[in-house]
């Protein structure tokens, strides 16, 4: 497993097992962490505080406490790419041949503990700012949604369900079932995360071989068209850029044509509001995997809005909707700043290139 920490100078370390896989109860001061889940998932890393089972979505390290700091440990594990060595798949994983058991360089018990505690310190900082940032993020998007409520569903006499708004020649789909492999010079393919996390660029999407997207030429994207999450992110929505025409989507998407006399836009913001929020949250099944159903995506209720009133919605929320994106893309790119930096001290303290006692003194 070499390449997965960064290694710390080879005249002051040692490089030695660090940990091992544990029993199936795992005693208090073991790490565990998620093997299984969408990119926001996994490899999420905890400490346990008391002894504690986990189900199989879960893998688990028994430290060695006579060599290894638990939370020195947890800290090095942060810096691993999870994604990277996850599986490809509807739902990335990560198997116990590839993490089960890894190598990490250590100093001294002595130097872990002031690392950890070092790094304690400094993180808790950074995620005191962190949480301010994204608790802003929120609001406004509470307020975005609030607004768009009241706005798009104010005196509306009745609600259509969806599949009426969309054209009837490309009804709602999903796409590919067993993408494959991501290829260099394949078809760009749309996941269920990519929606949530906003990767609608040829450049940001996993593609698929032209033999495989053949037989799903139904659920190619064209312009106009929404992709709506139904796993992985479950109810996000976005409009498809001009250069993912003739993209596909997985069996995690659905593709939503709106009808001649809806417009896209709008459409989008419909999808986006509380109330329809409400009914996806209500149709969603599963237990491991959670999702939601094509059929029920095509009876969620919209509002029966002409185009002249959907103008009207238009004219109203844009505004709002450019003020708000400009405010959010601020407040998103100083968190993300403050995400390197927090991963940029981390490195920098596990590998011993930063001297921490220096850093204390000068606290």
């Amino acid at each position: 497993m070499g390449g997965l920490f960064p290694q710390a100078p080879t005249n002051t370390v040692s490089r030695v097992t660090a940990a091992k896989l544990g029993a199936y109860v795992f005693p208090r001061g073991s790490i565990v962490f998620a093997k299984v889940g969408a990119a926001l998932l996994l490899g999420r890393i905890a400490t346990l505080s008391s002894p504690s089972c986990i189900d199989n979505n879960m893998m688990g390290f028994v430290i060695d406490e006579s060599r290894c700091d638990g939370e020195f440990v947890r800290y090095a594990m942060s810096l691993v790419r999870f994604d990277l060595l996850a599986n490809p798949g509807a739902v990335p994983s990560v198997g116990e041949a590839q993490i089960g058991h890894f190598a990490l360089a250590l100093p001294s018990m002595e130097e872990q503990r002031a690392i950890a505690a070092f790094l304690d310190r400094r993180t808790a900082q950074i995620d005191t700012l962190i949480a301010k940032y994204e608790r802003l993020l929120e609001l406004l998007d509470e307020k975005r949604q609030a607004v768009m409520q009241a706005v798009i569903w104010r005196d509306v006499s009745s609600a259509v369900p969806l599949k009426f708004r969309t054209d009837e020649r490309r009804p709602i789909m999903y796409g590919i079932v067993l993408p494959g492999p991501d290829v260099a010079d394949g078809v760009p393919i749309v996941k269920g995360g990519d929606v949530a996390a906003r990767r609608l660029s040829p450049e940001q999407l996993n593609r698929t071989t032209r033999e495989i997207e053949a037989p799903y030429a139904r659920s190619r994207l064209a312009i106009g068209d929404l992709v709506f999450a139904i796993r992985g992110g479950i109810g996000d929505v976005e409009l498809v850029p001009t250069e993912l025409v003739g993209a596909n989507i997985t069996q995690d998407v659905a593709r939503i044509a709106p009808a001649s006399d809806v417009c896209p836009t709008w459409l989008t913001m419909v999808l986006r509001t509380p109330g329809v929020g409400a009914q996806v949250s209500a149709l969603t099944t599963g237990a491991t995997v959670r999702g939601l159903n094509i059929r029920d995506l095509k009876l969620v209720g919209v509002p029966d809005s002409d185009r002249s009133r959907q103008d009207e919605d238009l004219r109203t929320l844009l505004p709002l909707e450019e003020k708000t994106t400009a405010v959010q893309r601020r407040l998103s790119h100083a968190r993300d700043l403050l995400f390197e930096y927090r991963s940029a001290l981390i490195t920098a303290a596990v590998t011993g290139h930063m001297d921490v006692t220096k850093e204390v003194d000068n606290a």
